[in-house]
């Protein structure tokens, strides 16, 4: 093929390129332009173009002489033999490859599983251990995997010969080629079943109910995701087993709350406890605990026991519990509470 065009514009380098960058260039140019994938009616005399440009610059004496005289004589070398040196892999992402013994199919990882698990607020502080059921894929036990009867092998398979791949002529501008594919008998395995396993029925893999133990730290909140390595489904020709995501749902406490790893707590009080002080015992997650009520303490008012929250996860250290004290206005008053309250009210300065 003959061109006018300079081939360092047809590769899109410059003309100090180096044998890499001329290669690189040939290597994503050849790829878009290959005929058997850009449909493009334009495209094969692209391709063709692109391939003088790189049988000349690839070839130190040929880009030589080019550089020089702006042309490289057509019988010095040839167009449009080929020398597919160096190139299998471009063409190997083409046409999936060229003779060979060809392979079995690659070992598969098994995909992973995700599972929910509601806990208490207080297994979630000071952590636990549960059991969960799940549905997972597992070899078959009554064929070990192999999707056989037992007492029965598979066979070669007589259209690959066992090799799992099948070649087929392919013709195109650079002459003829072998295309391999999986054989679509055995699927790429290189071998048939001809007694099936009647428990998996030839699959080699079942759906199995199993139950597992979970370890929850202590100090999870709700969300956690806890994983567990090797625990999904198993892989396929031969490949290891995915991994267990346990997502954490942690139910609502009656009397606390929490923030990070602090646990909250709303006291109420009367007006006489607000004004006078007093000590009072309250609920904790460590059980009952003592808090002194400091005297004239307002609405609102909040107080802090240390150590009394969460424990931090992985460490030694907990959060507080954090006490917010609410003044509590009697509703129904007998007549001697009325008549003190009247009286306190005469004493007592009004806010400005």
């Amino acid at each position: 093929m003959a061109t006018n065009r300079d081939y360092y514009e047809v590769l899109g380098v410059p003309r100090g390129a180096s044998e890499g960058e001329i290669r690189k260039a040939f290597r994503s140019l050849a790829f878009h332009y290959h005929p058997d994938r850009n449909h493009d009616p334009a495209a094969e005399d692209k391709f063709k173009e692109i391939n003088e440009a790189y049988q000349v610059l690839s070839d130190p004496a040929k880009r030589r002489s080019y550089d020089r005289y702006g042309h490289v004589a057509t019988e010095e070398w040839g167009f449009p033999g080929f020398d597919f040196g160096g190139l299998g892999d471009i063409f190997e992402s083409f046409f999936g490859g060229f003779g060979g013994t060809g392979t079995q199919r690659t070992p598969q990882r098994g995909d992973s599983l995700q599972a929910q698990l509601t806990i208490s607020f207080e297994e979630a502080i000071f952590g636990c251990r549960k059991e969960i059921e799940i549905k997972r894929i597992e070899s078959c036990p009554l064929c070990h995997g192999i999707g056989s009867q037992p007492g029965t092998n598979p066979q070669i398979c007589p259209e690959c010969r066992g090799t799992g791949q099948v070649r087929r002529a392919k013709q195109s501008i650079f002459g003829r080629f072998t295309h391999i594919t999986a054989c679509p008998r055995c699927r790429g395995s290189g071998t048939i079943i001809t007694n099936p396993c009647p428990q998996c029925r030839a699959d080699g893999r079942l759906k199995v109910k199993r139950k597992l133990t979970v370890d929850i730290p202590a100090g999870v909140n709700d969300g956690y995701e806890i994983g567990l390595e090797g625990e999904g489904n198993i892989g396929l020709y031969g490949g290891g087993p995915g991994d267990l995501y346990v997502r954490l749902s942690v139910k609502p406490h009656k009397l606390f709350g929490r923030l990070g790893f602090d646990i909250f707590f709303e006291l109420p009080i009367n007006f006489a406890q607000a004004a006078l002080g007093d000590e009072v015992e309250i609920p904790s997650l460590d059980g009952r605990a003592s808090l002194k009520i400091p005297p004239s303490t307002q609405n609102g008012a909040t107080f802090r026991l240390k150590g009394k929250g969460v424990p931090h996860l992985n460490g030694r250290d907990r959060g507080d519990q954090i006490i917010k004290v609410l003044v509590v206005t009697p509703q129904h008053l007998d007549g001697t509470q009325k008549r003190l309250f009247e009286e306190l009210a005469k004493m007592l300065p009004k806010p400005d």
